[in-house]
């Protein structure tokens, strides 16, 4: 059976606030890695947003590191994590993932889907979450008006997308990479709040690294809005 598919999502930050958070926290770019232009981003950061190229490089690693890590990491029962099972949707599991893992700092409205939705699942296993939201529409329908009004013409439903979003979060003092595509969140290393976008940086440049002809990359904070 085919899998479900959205319309591609880009970094579009108001598709947050359709979903009901409130604008206490703002997702905005992070437009370098050096330490200067990080000292730009607005503190305190509670998510990271990665946007990499799917690239054979990336799947081959992938595949190495699942085999890797499978038994071998201890993983935060306080974790929320949720596999992908909806063609490009990854942008909308990267916000559920960057949300989900952060609710004790943001504030939502009273009617907003996305609370709705993680309150709904928190007990739910990671596959039970996917299933839960094939069939959540307030969610699809938000995530397609806000790729039909992103920056560019939005492709069609049939068109690969080889750009893939994941998220970086601190649970517990540990740097979390959640991606819907692997099997279980990837542990990176202690973190803490101060320290935590310049961590998950350092992690952002392994991607990197690993494709150093792709410049396809965009970095996304989420930061407590400073005004």
């Amino acid at each position: 059976m085919d899998c479900p598919r959205w319309l591609p999502l880009e970094s579009n930050p108001e598709f947050v606030n359709c979903l009901g958070m409130k604008p206490t926290w703002q997702f905005g770019d992070v437009y370098g890695l050096d330490p200067e232009l990080l000292s730009m981003v607005p503190r305190p950061v509670c998510a990271v947003l990665l946007l990499f190229p799917v690239t054979e490089k990336y799947e081959a690693f992938k595949q190495e590191e699942e085999e890797k890590l499978k038994g071998q990491q201890q993983v935060s029962p306080d974790i929320y994590f949720i596999k992908q099972t909806i063609g490009n949707a990854c942008g909308t599991i990267g916000l559920i993932h960057a949300v989900a893992n952060n609710q004790s700092h943001l504030e939502f409205e009273s009617d907003s889907p996305l609370k709705k939705f993680i309150e709904q699942t928190v007990k739910m296993t990671p596959e039970e979450r996917a299933t839960f939201l094939e069939k959540d529409e307030s969610i699809r329908v938000t995530h397609e008006s806000s790729a039909q009004e992103g920056q560019s013409e939005a492709p069609s439903l049939d068109e690969k997308v080889n750009l893939h979003f994941i998220a970086f979060v601190n649970v517990g003092g540990q740097l979390y990479e959640l991606d819907g595509r692997k099997p279980f969140p990837v542990v990176h290393g202690k973190t803490s709040e101060d320290t935590f976008l310049e961590d998950a940086v350092e992690v952002c440049k392994i991607f990197m690294a690993r494709d150093p002809q792709e410049v396809r990359f965009t970095i996304i904070a989420l930061s407590k809005d400073s005004y």
